[in-house]
C-alpha cells in the first residue's frame, strides 16, 4: 500500500513546484512510519517550518536540504526521542548593512570653537577666532591639515586686514571706510574656517 503525505501536515507554505523538498519531506514520512502519530507530525512540521524559513522561492533547495542530513537519520534521532537541536535553531536573521556613520558636531567644545569662528567674530575679531581656534587645535575632530587651514584663514585675514588699513590710512582715505573695510576683511577669514571646519568634521570615534 502506498504511503501518502498527510494534506494537513506543512505549516509553512512551500515553493510551487519545488520537487527537491517535496521528495524530501516524502522520504522523512516514509522514513518515519513506525513514530507515534503525534512525535510524527511534530517531526514533519519542524522540518516543514525549517525549509520554508531558509529556502527563498526559485533558489536552490539542496544546501538547506543538505544541512538537514538525510531524512533516515532524522527519523532514527526522532526515534531515539529527541529532535536534532539544528531544527530548533531560529532562522537567520538577514543581514542588514550598517548605517553610514553621519558626521555631526556632539561636542560642546567643538560647537563652541564654530560659534566663536562664525558669529563671534562679529563681536570681537581677532579675539575671538583665536579662541575659537585654540579650542579646535585641542579636538580630534579634526585633522591636522584642517587646523593649519584653519589658522591660516583666521591669522592670514587679521594680518591682511591691518596691513590693508595702514595701506588705506596712508593713502587717506576717510577712516570710516577704512575701518569698515578692515573690520569686514578681519571677519571674512574666520568665518571661512568655521564653515571649513564645519564641513569637514569628523565623526567622534
Amino acid at each position: 500500500m502506498t504511503t501518502a503525505l498527510p494534506a494537513t501536515m506543512p505549516t509553512a507554505p512551500l515553493a510551487d513546484g519545488d520537487a527537491l523538498v517535496l521528495d524530501y519531506l516524502a522520504a522523512l514520512w516514509a522514513a518515519s512510519d513506525d513514530l507515534p502519530p503525534d512525535l510524527r507530525d511534530e517531526l514533519m512540521r519542524t522540518v516543514s517550518d525549517y525549509v520554508a524559513a531558509r529556502h527563498e522561492p526559485g533558489a536552490d533547495p539542496g544546501p538547506v536540504l543538505s544541512r538537514l542530513g538525510p531524512p533516515e537519520q532524522l527519523a532514527a534521532a526522532t526515534r531515539r526521542g529527541f529532535l536534532p537541536v539544528h531544527l530548533r535553531l531560529p532562522a537567520p536573521a538577514p543581514h542588514v548593512p550598517p548605517e553610514p556613520r553621519v558626521a555631526v558636531v556632539g561636542g560642546g567644545a567643538e560647537s563652541a570653537a564654530l560659534a566663536l569662528l562664525i558669529g563671534g567674530t562679529f563681536l570681537m575679531p581677532v579675539i575671538s577666532p583665536a579662541a575659537g581656534m585654540l579650542i579646535a587645535t585641542g579636538s580630534s575632530r579634526w585633522t591636522p591639515a584642517q587646523k593649519a587651514a584653519g589658522w591660516v584663514l583666521t591669522a592670514g585675514s587679521a594680518a591682511t586686514a591691518f596691513l590693508a588699513v595702514l595701506v588705506l590710512a596712508g593713502l587717506g582715505v576717510a577712516a570710516g571706510p577704512v575701518l569698515v573695510f578692515g573690520y569686514l576683511a578681519a571677519c571674512a577669514g574666520s568665518v571661512v574656517a568655521g564653515l571649513a571646519l564645519l564641513t569637514g568634521v569628523r565623526a567622534r570615534p
